[in-house]
């Protein structure tokens, strides 16, 4: 047989420099600095450090430095752990079906180092001196003996310093630290007996010592925690299910708080949190996200973690059994802590709607022979099942002249809108029956060519983000005052949020000073704002705004302005008089978009006369 030539690389496939295939490799596993953070921690956990040391600046965007004092690593182990596929947690491919560290790939490094400026210091304790060793993006700097203490420090600067691409994709600092904190509140959730710390442009944001899981969640999240824990601890099966519940009272309304984790490691199941929050469905809206901090306990072999590069996503070899058991046991727990029997109502396309009294005495008159008799309804309102619910049409509608004319075409820009928004100016008799309100909830007045319907909720949405944002632009708050300030406590994000928009709050109107310990102290609040529960208002704007940020592609004062008028506008359901209608819509009129409120949904529609009156016309 005649031997084979070997192979030219005369085609198009080939295999791509190391430095190439590092910054691919980088994309799967460094996203944003808090990607960092999770890989550095799992290292100095699984290293069996007693203590960690978190330092950002600029949210991890110039530095991201972990310091640990765990076992340390030799000279030859240095240079080792940025190579890929270089590891100490796996030998053998059974290995791969019983992990219990958090970190196993051996990419991490890799893929940091390929994207970053690192420095890593590093002694065992049985070694008379460590090392230093600086890497470039691929390229050692510098690699020699260096005093330092037990344990390993690295710094992480600049991170995607040589992938400008990759470093635009990256958020605001304020979201940026976000993540940076819900990393660190995972890993510290996990390890409550190791103690952590953590810095932010030199100050404190955390400084937990070892503790337990209850308390450690108390100091994190906040003291009004403390009495509000439920615990759950129950085994069944492969299956361990342990943590904590909160009281449904502390919801917030943007997700961040729920955490799960299988054998310690952090981890993201859409499902399980699903099953989780619809156990609260009974206690909370739809729109409310409870913190809850649940541990799975399962024997490896049971659960395949090496489903993602993040090793945030996992896959049990029995989810039904696993999701049964998370329902019955959440359920229990609250049900044993609020015991509230399920009650079923009917349900109507309008959250508000309010059916007509039948068959009660407003409906039964009496005739001349004393004789009771049945009225019926001037307006008559037929639904899908045949049914007719009404009420006299003076009560309705008073006295309204009949028209005829109108073109039958809903265009908002050519409608007449002078009727109603100089209501004001409208002699008393008139204004009387100017305006009537519909379920408490919609704003109901008639045109020359139609009737037009206002969503008082939507309408005052609008107002209050339009004065809002004049407000910010303008600088000239007006402030009320409060005669007793209110202390507010936050959480280490919520206090990094309220601190990046409190200049445009203090332009806004509201008079807030910044404490430590992440609290703030209330002191005023907007002048056109009813005074109530304070506290509550900032809280929920923040998250409000926290929910925006991640949803919305708005200006910050603009997702601020919007955070404000979901709070405090209006609800549907508030009824109203006639000066407060009126005054409304002189307020909306006056806005310059009147037609929508902020997220561009409308504020008014417009029913044609010709409309309405085809649907009295004879089908026959």
């Amino acid at each position: 047989m005649q031997k084979e030539d070997s192979i030219t690389n005369d085609g198009i496939i080939h295999v791509l420099p190391a430095d190439i295939a590092n910054k691919i490799a980088a994309g799967e596993v460094v996203q944003r600095p808090a990607s960092v953070i999770k890989e550095l921690l799992d290292n100095a956990i699984d290293a069996g450090a007693s203590s960690i040391k978190v330092y950002l600046q600029n949210s991890g965007r110039t530095l991201i430095q972990v310091d640990d004092n765990g076992c340390g690593m030799s000279k030859s182990d240095i240079p080792n752990c940025f190579l890929r596929h270089a590891t100490s947690k796996i030998t053998s491919v059974d290995d791969l079906y019983a992990i219990r560290t958090l970190g196993f790939r051996g990419e991490a490094m890799a893929s940091i180092a390929s994207v970053a400026q690192v420095s890593l210091k590093t002694k065992r304790m049985e070694d008379e001196s460590g090392y230093i060793y600086e890497v470039w993006g691929d390229e050692v700097k510098r690699f020699e003996p260096a005093a330092t203490e037990n344990g390993t420090s690295i710094s992480i600067r600049n991170l995607f310093y040589n992938v400008p691409a990759r470093r635009a994709f990256l958020k605001t600092d304020a979201t940026e630290f976000r993540h940076c904190i819900i990393v660190f509140q995972q890993m510290a959730l996990t390890n409550p007996r190791i103690e952590f710390e953590m810095f932010a442009d030199g100050e404190v944001v955390y400084r937990l010592p070892s503790q337990s899981l209850e308390d450690r969640i108390v100091l994190i999240f906040g003291k009004q925690y403390k009495a509000s824990l439920i615990p759950l601890d129950e085994t069944a099966g492969f299956v361990r299910i342990s943590g904590y519940l909160v009281d449904p009272k502390l919801t917030k309304k943007t997700r961040g708080e729920q955490f799960l984790f299988v054998n310690g490691r952090p981890i993201m199941h859409r499902h399980l949190t699903h099953v989780i929050l619809e156990q609260y469905k009974n206690w909370v809206r739809d729109s409310e996200f409870p913190f809850f901090a649940i541990f799975y306990e399962v024997d490896p072999t049971v659960v395949d973690v090496n489903v993602h590069p993040s090793k945030m996503e996992i896959k049990f070899e029995d989810e039904r059994t696993v999701s049964m058991l998370t329902k019955s046991v959440v359920r229990r727990a609250l049900n044993e802590r609020y015991s509230v029997p399920e009650m079923h109502f009917p349900r109507h396309d309008d959250d508000f709607y309010e059916p007509f009294p039948t068959g009660s005495h407003a409906d039964v008159g009496v005739s001349t022979s004393g004789q009771p008799v049945h009225k019926i309804p001037s307006r008559i309102n037929f639904d899908s099942s045949g049914g007719a619910r009404g009420r006299s049409a003076q009560d309705l509608y008073g006295d309204i002249p009949s028209e005829r004319g109108g073109s039958g075409r809903y265009e908002l820009d050519h409608l007449d809108f002078e009727s109603i928004s100089g209501a004001a100016d409208r002699p008393e008799r008139e204004r009387a029956v100017g305006f009537w309100q519909l379920h408490n909830a919609y704003i109901i007045t008639q045109t020359r060519t139609g009737l037009c319907v206002i969503d008082q909720h939507a309408a005052h949405k609008r107002i209050i983000y339009e004065r809002a944002l004049n407000s910010i632009d303008s600088g000239l708050p007006s402030t009320q005052q409060l005669l007793f300030p209110q202390t507010l406590q936050l959480s280490a994000s919520d206090y990094a949020d309220l601190k990046n928009v409190l200049p445009d709050l203090l332009r806004m109107g509201f008079d807030i000073s910044l404490m430590s310990g992440f609290s703030a102290v209330i002191n005023g609040v907007p002048a056109d704002i009813a005074l109530g529960d304070e506290k509550s208002l900032i809280e929920s704007i923040i998250h409000q705004y926290q929910g925006f940020s991640s949803s919305l592609k708005l200006e910050s004062r603009e997702k601020l302005s919007l955070a404000l008028a979901t709070k405090t506008a209006m609800p549907r359901g508030k009824k109203l008089s006639q000066l407060e209608m009126e005054t409304l819509i002189d307020q909306l009129f006056a806005c310059n978009q009147p037609y929508l409120e902020p997220l561009r949904k409308p504020t008014i529609t417009y029913i044609p006369l010709d409309e309405i009156r085809s649907r009295f016309r004879s089908t026959q």
